[in-house]
Formats: C-alpha cells, sequence, structure tokens
C-alpha cells in the first residue's frame, strides 16, 4: 500500500500505472477508520484531516439560492429554454429544503447530491409538458412541492430510492 500512497509507477493488468495523483483515492479507502486504527508509518502519509457534519435544511436552502449557478436558478433557465417563466416562492424552497434534510436523515445521507433529485420529481410534469406551457408563468408554492413529494415523504421505503 506505502508505493501506491508515496507515488510510483504500479504493475496492473492493464499495464504500468504511475500513482502520483491518486492520494485521493488511497484517502478515501479510510474515511470509516479513525487515526488510532491506522499504522503511524500510513497515517503520515494522509496529512489532511477534515470531519463533516451533516448538513441541516439552512444549509440546503442556502444551497438552492445561494451560488451562482445554484439548482434553482438552472431549473427556471433550464425551463426558461422551452418559453415557460418559473418563480418560486419562499415557501417552496424551503419545502423542498426541508423533504432533502428528511430523506437524509432517514435513509443514506448523501448530502447536497439529495437536492437534484427531489428537483426533478418536483419538476418531472412541468418539463414533460413544458412545450405545451411555453409563454406561460408557472408558480412553485409549498403546496405544490408537497403535492408532489408526498409519496416521498409518507412512506420511507420509497425514500430510499431518490437519491
Amino acid at each position: 500500500m506505502l508505493p501506491i500512497v508515496e507515488g510510483s509507477t504500479v504493475s496492473t493488468k492493464f499495464g504500468p500505472v504511475r500513482t502520483d495523483h491518486v492520494l485521493f483515492i488511497a484517502a478515501g479507502a479510510f474515511s470509516n477508520s479513525k487515526p488510532s486504527d491506522l499504522m503511524p508509518e500510513l497515517l503520515g502519509r494522509f496529512p489532511i484531516r477534515v470531519e463533516l457534519s451533516e448538513l441541516g435544511k439552512e444549509d440546503f436552502v442556502r444551497i438552492l439560492t445561494e451560488p451562482q449557478n445554484s439548482l434553482i436558478k438552472q431549473t427556471v433557465l433550464l425551463l426558461a429554454t422551452e418559453g415557460v417563466r418559473v418563480d418560486f416562492t419562499e415557501g417552496a424552497i424551503d419545502a423542498i429544503a426541508s423533504v432533502a434534510w428528511r430523506v437524509n436523515r432517514k435513509t443514506q445521507n448523501i448530502g447536497a447530491r439529495r437536492l437534484y433529485t427531489i428537483l426533478e420529481r418536483v419538476f418531472e410534469s412541468i418539463s414533460f409538458e413544458a412545450p405545451e406551457l411555453a409563454g406561460k408563468e408557472v408558480s412553485v408554492t409549498r403546496e405544490y412541492v408537497k403535492e408532489k413529494l408526498s409519496a416521498v415523504t409518507k412512506d420511507e421505503d420509497l425514500s430510499k430510492y431518490v437519491l
């Protein structure tokens, strides 16, 4: 393991592989280990240790709204290419964030990646009907989000399929 971590050329069945830039792969292999579980020789090769805390509902709201290319802005612009104007209420964004947070807590916590599939569920019918909605405005409200995600929030067995 040490030659791979230190950066060398390793022979594989696919030919020689230079491991100079695969440190992140090796580091990910030990994500479930405590530092005391590793040999000191190996531990010294992973100088940066980061522990992440779980995202809260407020974090999801910020992720949906603050970045320059946030998922909300991307969704609005994508539907604008079809001539559909989309307006999100604060309640809708809050509801999307709440569902993402709850599903992450009940099932596998995949962080902010959950927002993408939840938005896909919310916009499934609008995206499908976008050509017929050209020139119209669609307002996404808290009630609309709850209606579209009701099956996911009611049935824990279904929520595990919302990646």
